[in-house]
């Protein structure tokens, strides 16, 4: 869906370019406008009346009381409401769902305010819809990386779309006189793949003096400009960099975008999307760097609803889905690095097993209300596995994920009050074919931990897709329930 696109002129002033209208390069004055040197026409000058008509709304969503559509959980609708679209998380799922989820609880609850507990935070989903319905949120999110992009998100109700702008413009002037000297042969080698000496310059540029710029503006403003950079490393990359778990150096993009220009596009998106928004959201957002395995400050009984999508048992290499930016960052030099980033995350990916003994663990008392069928699955892994030729560690995932969740389900119940909820975007599992009932174990052990009982509803089928899938076993994804 294309939407309008907010820029700046000279006078501060905000203008709006339609793209279905004025998207073609060859235009003069879209690109004129797009660079901030020329004033609206008269029909962009009525068009900003109309800002908060023409702009995505903050969520698009069915009726509350409405039934879930096949897509509901998924990410993709994010990439239309604003804050949402600044930065594609392929882990994400959706805001409309979200809305929907904490409507009908307050609905039923006879509340018109509530506590939210995202324990899985991933880019701040959850806590932008709960402020949008004026309800305080905590957020826990424990890889590094998507934890600044969340907490950058949650900026969007104090920053000054102004000064947004305004920084941008000095920070790409600045970068003009930076960046340029630095050796491409002393970049890691990815991002030498990734980018040509020039592009890889010009980034750096933009690095150099963003990070030059920190006394200059606040920190709202440095946040979101931070995240706008590096928003633009995958399109400005001429390889494979979509939104998904691995870079592919070998496959070419046709369309890419300069740096600087990008920067500017999306600080500009931002700096839009804060105009419309800002004042629609009322709730408090409090989002920190956590494991969910581990204790937390939240008091008891503390929490109306959780609202989270955890780690699929699937093997997504969360700590990888993110190397491209870490790596540009100085935070990961090579592969190995990221075992550092894997270390407070949940275990679901056979990555992360190395040196874990899988054995003792399935012996761990918080397992013994799952481990009649855990075990199962363990063994026929541990027996399938000999006959692969990766021999991956699907037999220790499943083990240490199980009890990891465990962990997190116990830290949950003390969390959530008498008579509040959890709900869990879950979809099952079946590496090398050995299907694991994702949902009906999380359930078990929400249950064991002390919630009173747990629902599934099934919402879109899964591994239907793709032709050269590695198993015929049918899989879903749908919201857990679990009442407290």
């Amino acid at each position: 869906m294309l939407h309008e696109v907010v820029v700046e002129h000279p006078d501060g002033g905000l203008a709006i370019i339609d793209p279905v209208i004025d998207r073609d390069p060859e235009n003069e004055e879209f690109a004129q406008l797009r660079n901030g040197y020329a004033y609206p026409s008269v029909t962009q000058v009525l068009r900003m009346s109309h800002m908060s008509m023409t702009q995505p709304r903050l969520f698009e969503s069915a009726s509350p009381s409405g039934p879930l559509r096949s897509n509901a959980p998924t990410f993709v609708n994010n990439m239309t409401l604003p804050v949402h679209r600044w930065f594609r998380f392929s882990a994400g799922y959706s805001a409309e769902w979200v809305v929907n989820s904490i409507s009908d609880f307050l609905t039923c609850a006879g509340q018109s305010k509530a506590v939210i507990l995202d324990p899985f935070a991933g880019s701040g989903t959850t806590l932008l819809a709960s402020s949008a319905l004026g309800c305080d949120s905590f957020g826990w999110e424990a890889q590094d990386f998507i934890f600044r992009v969340a907490d950058a998100k949650v900026q969007c109700s104090d920053a000054d779309p102004e000064m947004i702008l305004q920084s941008a413009h000095s920070v790409i002037e600045a970068s003009k006189n930076t960046g340029a000297n630095r050796c491409n042969d002393q970049e890691p080698k990815l991002l030498q793949k990734c980018y040509s000496e020039e592009t890889l310059a010009e980034l750096r540029g933009l690095q150099e003096a963003l990070n030059g710029a920190t006394i200059d503006m606040d920190d709202s403003t440095w946040k979101l400009l931070w995240l706008a950079l590096v928003s633009t490393l995958r399109p400005a990359s001429h390889v494979g960099t979509a939104q998904w778990q691995y870079v592919l150096p070998n496959k070419k993009k046709i369309n890419t975008v300069g740096p600087s220009e990008g920067f500017m596009q999306k600080a500009r998106m931002i700096a839009g999307d804060i105009s419309v928004i800002r004042s629609k959201l009322s709730g408090n957002m409090s989002i920190l760097q956590h494991d969910a395995r581990q204790p937390s400050k939240v008091p008891k009984d503390s929490i109306d609803i959780v609202v989270t999508s955890p780690p699929y048992a699937n093997n997504y290499d969360y700590a990888d889905a993110t190397r491209l930016e870490m790596t540009f960052l100085g935070e990961v030099a090579a592969y190995s690095d990221l075992k550092r980033v894997r270390e407070p995350l949940i275990h679901a990916c056979s990555q992360h097993m190395v040196g874990y003994d899988a054995s003792a663990a399935i012996e761990d008392p918080l397992l013994t209300p799952i481990v009649d069928r855990l075990g199962p699955i363990y063994e026929e892994l541990s027996s399938v596995r000999s006959t692969r030729g990766g021999k991956k560690a699907y037999h220790a995932m499943v083990v240490a994920y199980f009890l990891d969740m465990a962990r997190v389900w116990q830290y949950l119940r003390a969390a959530v009050r008498p008579g509040g909820k959890a709900l869990f975007v879950v979809g099952d599992s079946a590496p090398y074919g050995v299907h694991t009932p994702v949902d009906e174990l999380h359930g078990e052990l929400a249950v064991a931990a002390g919630f009173e009982s747990y629902r599934f509803t099934k919402t879109r089928d899964r591994n239907i897709k793709w032709k050269n899938r590695k198993h015929r076993v049918p899989l879903k994804e749908g919201v857990l329930e679990v009442q407290g």
